[in-house]
């Protein structure tokens, strides 16, 4: 445990954008890993495969949501109060009543999950129920890893966590993509018909088999690890000794509100796919059609929308123990430091990133998903939405801010008055109009707006927080555009000139991402010199970066500090 030890024994000094960074670079990795290996899922079960993985997929989070989901939430809060009390032995009470909670809850919902499953699926979609079934062990196994990952994030450190999503994601791509494979090959039998729903259990089993080597690795860590845990128990003088009972009742009392909250935040997508798909069999649209659709919504657009959104729950995980820990001790000041550090740094990311999607939204779709049938509409759609990456990244940070402070019943009733809007908006949209795909993405671009404006002002009101604009929004609003701009034209030359150069040598596609990856790079370079030049940050937040040393001496060298 030295190693860890050592870890522990600075994580005082450790600031938040330091292990949200650490955290970031993992979520960047596991979303470029998780985009990659949907590319060539989505070639072997098709969109119709698509389909009913997300429909599978979508009732399997909001079943996870209720069970487990909170957990690592809850343990980083709960876990972390004490460690700033120097209360070890309660600390580690916690976690292992934590254990017990979710072995007892995780398996009753693993069970429901399996014989549920076809009443939780849409009638006219009832080939995602052996989708769902394969799925129903995993709700059993993510509740034990939760819990570990938030027992390390509560001591400082997201690097375990960081670690175990790699390692997870990875073995979920290579699963995926090799299950779908062999559950077609075996149980297909050579029938098209069947090709999507055999293809898509084998995808969903790699959901599984990550998981498991995640909580695998996790164990392994924690075990090397327990010798140091035992001797900081042994010197723990704090004389609090709380009953089982009273560690079960705070568990639960931070757990289901959270999970009401996370269950309100997320049930949209399980809404938005049960009516999308009533209205389609109201329009008398076929079945395996409207499932098509659905996989270019869910397996396409989301997927995407979904990268740079994960960045911001990076953050959020990042933020809770420090704002948790600030907070219970009194400093408000820190308190809001941290909250403004965070969404800072969210913005800065989330706000380029939408404009790039919208720029580069046409070669990334012809990268990663080259089926010529629903590029069209794929394109569309996230040039249409990609401005919910804005709004979905702020309300889960001021979700995490809300929670880290013990103010948990009210994101719970943000998301209740934003999914009413949600419906109020979607239902009338997809019955009375031709919009489909187009209605579920304005639906969710004002949900997530409701909730971002409800969570800021809640923010606002219990740690009388004001919100820095010019740094955290004009700028980088200023700079992303610029950076657009430019983008836009260098992508327009490079496709010009390597087609020119290569279209008879390579294939069409390997040129587009050649030219789409040199003009990621060039549009960060861009950005980057923006917020310099405008002031956007400042070099001891630079320094909290990834590389943040390395970033400080090129942009000094370069007169740009």
């Amino acid at each position: 445990m030295d190693e860890f030890g050592k870890m522990d024994s600075r994580s005082d000094n450790n600031n938040v954008l330091t292990q949200a960074s650490i955290l970031m670079v993992a979520g960047i990795i596991t979303r470029i890993i998780g985009v990659l290996y949907r590319s060539p899922v989505t070639s072997i079960i098709g969109d119709e495969g698509n389909g009913y993985y997300g429909i599978a997929v979508n009732i399997y989070t909001m079943i996870l949501l209720i069970s487990s989901y909170s957990i690592p939430m809850a343990v980083s809060k709960v876990v972390s109060g004490k460690l700033a009390l120097k209360q070890y032995r309660e600390a580690h009470k916690v976690f292992r009543c934590a254990l017990m909670y979710v072995f007892f809850v995780g398996g009753i919902a693993s069970l429901i999950t399996f014989f549920g499953a076809p009443f939780f699926i849409p009638e006219s979609q009832y080939k995602a129920i052996p989708v769902l079934r394969i799925l129903a062990p995993t709700v059993f196994f993510s509740g034990f890893l939760g819990v570990l990952r938030g027992y390390f994030q509560a001591h400082g450190t997201m690097m375990p966590t960081s670690i175990s999503q790699i390692v997870e994601q990875i073995a979920n791509a290579i699963v995926s993509i090799g299950a779908a494979i062999l559950f077609i090959r075996l149980f297909a039998g050579g029938d098209p018909e069947k090709v999507p729903v055999f293809g898509a259990m084998g995808s969903a089993a790699g959901i599984g088999a990550g998981v498991l080597i995640g909580l695998l690795f996790m164990l392994m860590l924690y075990l090397f690890n327990i010798s140091f845990f035992r001797k900081r128990r042994n010197r723990d003088t704090s004389g609090v000794e709380s009953s089982t009972g009273q560690i079960f009742k705070v568990i639960i009392l931070m757990v289901t509100p959270v999970i009401l909250s996370t269950f309100v935040y997320n049930i949209n997508p399980v809404i938005d796919q049960t009516l999308f798909m009533d209205v389609m069999d109201f329009k008398r649209v076929g079945a395996s059609f409207a499932a098509e659709l659905y996989g270019v919504f869910s397996g396409k657009y989301w997927v995407l929308i979904n990268v740079p959104v994960a960045l911001a729950n990076s953050m959020s995980t990042a933020m809770i123990p420090a704002v948790s820990g600030s907070y219970t001790l009194g400093d408000y000041e820190k308190c809001s430091g941290h909250v403004r550090s965070a969404i800072h740094f969210t913005m800065m990311i989330a706000i380029p990133s939408a404009i790039g999607m919208a720029v580069l939204a046409r070669p990334i779709m012809e990268v990663l998903f080259p089926q010529r049938a629903t590029i069209d509409i794929a394109v569309a759609l996230l040039q249409t939405g990609c401005i919910s990456i804005v709004f979905y990244s702020l309300s889960t940070v001021s979700n995490g801010v809300l929670q880290g402070i013990g103010k948990v019943n009210i994101p719970l009733r943000n998301a209740a008055t934003s999914l009413l809007a949600h419906i109020l908006l979607l239902a009338p949209l997809l019955y009375f109009t031709d919009l489909d795909l187009y209605a579920l993405v304005f639906a969710s671009m004002f949900y997530s707006f409701i909730m971002c404006v409800l969570n800021n002002m809640a923010v606002r009101k219990h740690i009388h927080y004001r919100q820095e604009w010019k740094k955290t929004f004009i700028i980088p609003f200023l700079s992303a555009l610029v950076m657009g701009v430019f983008c836009y034209v260098f992508y327009q030359g490079m496709d010009f000139i390597l087609m020119k150069a290569f279209a008879a040598y390579l294939p069409i596609r390997v040129i587009i991402m050649a030219g789409m990856l040199c003009s990621v790079v060039f549009a960060v370079m861009v950005y980057f010199v923006m917020e310099l030049k405008l002031k956007g940050v400042t070099e001891e937040e630079l320094r909290g970066f990834p590389k943040g040393g390395a970033l400080v001496r090129l942009a000094k060298k370069s007169g740009l500090l």
